[in-house]
């Protein structure tokens, strides 16, 4: 647990499997400039791979980083992660930086900053470097740039949308709110529920350019991006449960010629499946006009989503 120094910040760090990431982060947190007095807790999710042996290692490193850790015995969730490490923290900001970002030298100043007019949610968007993998390069991407583009040109009172793993909000807010939903165990939501009640508790939540931060995310394949889209639908399920379809404008089945191909991948669209049929597109993606390559990831990746909307005991794990 952190000490009782009154931080301004306190960077939360929720990690599985991050002891290869770790040393980008953390070095980068080490070397802020222009910050207030902030301290870095990392949560590791299970310890599958020795994180904190690494931790050990960063805090040896990194003595002047005010650098602390919780372990859990076993996988418990994102939620259960994040949730503690706000627990174990004493900071008035609470940052939560994912363990694959790349903060610039700035980062803490700025999220700080961000909170200067009052209470609310400050968002920066991942600035993706990514392996280029067949789906990269034919679908992904173009889907990133999209994805800014889009985003940057919400307005206001649907920011909230965006509410990912480079946020900050004040302490007392997160403890007004409870913290994230540990209801949400399956991939994804449980981001967006948090950023929606912040919104409907009447809160500002702004994508903030200035917060944009590199974002290292392992390679994404046809087959990663489908089966998170699988669990990533029946999380929207529970958020549905719990807010309404009005919250997302409405939820409908895919519709036209195109959403009876996309319900037609779903009727057969498992883990297993999806395994299958993701290796052979990714095999041809190279191979085929990129315009035939991509309606083939689409409609692969749309169909894993519908089939997680229609048929959710599909999305066997959490992952």
């Amino acid at each position: 647990m952190s000490d009782q120094t009154a931080y301004e910040a306190s960077v939360i760090v929720p990690s599985r499997g991050g002891a290869g990431r770790l040393p980008r982060l953390i070095g980068a947190l080490a070397a802020q400039e222009e910050a207030p007095p902030f301290d870095v807790h990392v949560v590791v999710d299970g310890d599958v791979d020795d994180s904190a042996s690494a931790l050990e290692r960063l805090a040896a490193a990194h003595p002047d980083l005010p650098l602390t850790w919780t372990v859990f015995e076993e996988n418990r969730g994102r939620v259960a992660a994040l949730n503690a490490g706000a627990d174990a923290t004493t900071g008035r900001i609470l940052i939560r930086a994912d363990d694959d970002l790349e903060p610039g030298v700035h980062y803490i100043r700025d999220h700080v900053a961000a909170h200067a007019e009052g209470p609310g949610g400050a968002i920066g968007l991942y600035l993706n470097i990514l392996e280029s993998t067949p789906y990269q390069r034919v679908y992904g991407d173009a889907q990133d740039v999209l994805h800014r583009e889009h985003a940057y040109a919400l307005p206001a009172d649907q920011q909230w949308r965006h509410w990912a793993g480079n946020v900050s909000v004040p302490r007392a807010v997160h403890e007004e709110l409870g913290g994230y939903d540990p209801d949400y165990r399956q991939y994804g939501w449980e981001d967006i529920d948090f950023g929606y009640r912040l919104h409907a508790a009447g809160y500002p939540v702004r994508i903030r350019p200035e917060l944009a931060t590199s974002h290292h995310a392992a390679a994404v394949t046809t087959y990663s991006k489908a089966v998170r889209a699988l669990h990533g639908t029946a999380a929207r399920n529970l958020f549905i449960q719990k807010h309404g379809a009005e919250v997302l404008g409405g939820v409908d089945a895919p519709r036209g010629l195109w959403g009876a191909a996309v319900r037609l991948v779903a009727l057969g669209a498992t883990e297993g499946s999806l395994t299958r049929s993701s290796a052979l597109i990714d095999a041809i993606a190279d191979r085929v006009p990129i315009t035939v390559a991509r309606k083939l990831i689409a409609l692969q990746v749309e169909g894993a989503s519908e089939a997680g909307r229609a048929y959710p005991e599909r999305a066997q794990r959490p992952i």
